[in-house]
C-alpha cells in the first residue's frame, strides 16, 4: 500500500509541475509574439537570423524541459521542479532581448516580473533574493556595456530611471517573497501540527472502538460486537459456503463461584479465553456471550471441521490445571450449527442453542450438533 500511496504522489507531483511548466511556456509564447512586434515596428533592430535563431533556442528549450519533466528524469535532481533552473534561463534570455532593444526597453523591463513571481511559491528567500540581485547586475551591466562601447553615451537620465525603478521592484518582490515564504513555513507547522492531532484522534478513536467491542475480562470480543461481524461475514458467503456456529457454556460454573469465590471464577473464565483463542485460526471469531457462555464463528467450514474445532476446544480446557479448582473438573459444553447465505442469525443461535440444551442435558461435557437427530 505504501508503494500505491507514493505513486500516488509522485503522479500528484509531477502533474502540477507540468501545469506549472505550462504557464510558463505560455508566457514564453507571449514574450515572443511581443518580440516580433518590435522586430515588425523597427524598435527591436534585429538581423532577421539572429531573431529566428533566438525564437528557435527558446523553443527547443522548452521542448527539452518538457521532455525531462515528461519523462521523470527532473526527480533526480533536488528540486524536481527545477524552479530556479527555469528562471535563470528566463532571465538570461529576457536579458539577451534587452540588450537590443531601444525605445522598448523601459515596457520590456517589465517582464522581470513575471519572470521572478514564476519562482515566488518554490524559490526559497534567499534564492529568489539571489535571482533578484542578478537581474540587477544583468540590466546594470546592459547599460555599461552600452556607455562603454558608444562612440558618444546615452543621456544618463533615462537610464537612471529605469536602473531605479528596477532596483525598487526587485527589492519590493524579495521583501514580498520572503514574507510569502514565513507564510508558508508558519501554515507548514499548523498543518503538521493538525496531522499529528488528527493521528492521535485516530489512535484514541481506535482504542475506544476497541473497549466498546472488547470484555473487559477476558480480552475477547463482546457480544454486541459479535453479532455485527457474524452479521457482515453472513452477508458475504457464497452460494455453496456454510459458517460454523457454536454456543459454547462452562458447566458447573455457579458451583466454581459459590465454592471457590468470584475471583477464582474469573481466572477460570481467563483460562478458557487464552487457551481456546490460541487453538483457533486468526481469522475465526470467539466472543463472551454472557456469564460463562460463549460463542465462537468458524468462518467457511463444514460439519466435520467444526466438529472436530470444538472437540479441540473442549478436550483443550478439561487439560487445564489451574491453581486453586484442582477438586473441580474443568468441563464444556457445546451446540453447533451450521450457517448458510440464506440463513437468518437469529434462528441461527436459537439451533445453537437447541444444540447447547441437548448437550446439558444428555450429561454435559460433549459437544452436539444441530444437524443431528436426537430424540427428546
Amino acid at each position: 500500500m505504501s508503494t500505491t500511496r507514493g505513486r500516488l504522489n509522485f503522479n500528484s507531483r509531477q502533474s502540477l509541475i507540468l501545469q506549472r511548466f505550462g504557464w510558463a511556456a505560455l508566457t514564453y509564447a507571449v514574450v515572443l509574439a511581443l518580440t516580433w512586434l518590435a522586430i515588425y515596428t523597427g524598435d527591436l533592430v534585429q538581423p532577421l537570423s539572429i531573431a529566428l535563431l533566438d525564437s528557435g533556442l527558446v523553443v527547443v528549450s522548452q521542448l527539452l524541459l518538457l521532455m525531462v519533466f515528461v519523462s521523470g528524469w527532473n526527480e533526480r535532481f533536488a528540486d524536481p521542479s527545477l524552479t530556479e533552473f527555469q528562471v535563470l534561463l528566463a532571465i538570461g534570455w529576457l536579458t539577451w532581448l534587452l540588450a537590443w532593444l531601444d525605445h522598448s526597453r523601459s515596457t520590456f523591463l517589465l517582464l522581470y516580473a513575471p519572470v521572478l513571481l514564476f519562482g515566488l511559491f518554490e524559490l526559497e528567500a534567499r534564492v529568489f533574493a539571489r535571482c533578484a540581485i542578478i537581474v540587477f547586475l544583468c540590466f546594470v551591466g546592459i547599460n555599461v556595456r552600452e556607455w562603454l562601447m558608444a562612440q558618444q553615451p546615452a543621456p544618463l537620465g533615462p537610464v537612471l530611471v529605469q536602473t531605479c525603478s528596477l532596483f525598487v521592484m526587485l527589492a519590493w518582490l524579495s521583501v514580498f517573497a520572503g514574507y510569502v515564504q514565513a507564510q508558508r513555513g508558519r501554515m507548514r507547522q499548523r498543518r503538521y501540527a493538525l496531522q499529528a492531532h488528527q493521528e492521535t484522534l485516530r489512535g484514541m478513536m481506535r482504542q475506544l472502538e476497541e473497549l466498546a467491542a472488547t470484555d473487559e475480562l477476558t480480552n475477547l470480543y463482546n457480544r454486541r460486537y459479535f453479532l455485527r461481524m457474524a452479521s457482515r461475514e453472513l452477508h458475504g458467503l457464497d452460494d455453496e459456503q456454510t459458517h460454523g456456529l457454536a454456543l459454547i457454556d462452562l458447566d458447573f460454573f455457579k458451583r466454581i463461584n459459590d465454592a471457590h469465590g468470584h475471583a477464582v471464577g474469573d481466572r477460570v473464565l481467563q483460562a478458557f479465553a487464552t487457551v481456546t483463542r490460541d487453538s483457533l485460526r486468526e481469522n475465526d471469531i470467539l466472543a463472551r456471550y454472557g456469564g460463562e457462555e460463549f460463542v465462537l464463528l468458524i468462518p467457511r467450514c463444514s460439519e466435520q471441521q467444526l466438529s472436530e474445532c470444538c472437540e479441540r476446544v473442549r478436550q483443550t480446557f478439561a487439560a487445564i490445571e489451574l491453581e486453586g479448582v484442582s477438586d473441580v473438573g474443568l468441563t464444556l459444553s457445546a451446540g453447533m450449527t451450521l450457517l448458510t447465505r440464506d440463513d437468518d442469525l437469529d434462528s441461527a443461535l436459537q439451533r445453537a442453542d437447541q444444540a447447547l440444551y441437548r448437550a446439558k442435558r444428555d450429561g454435559r461435557n460433549r459437544c452436539v450438533a444441530g444437524w443431528e437427530n436426537i430424540s427428546a
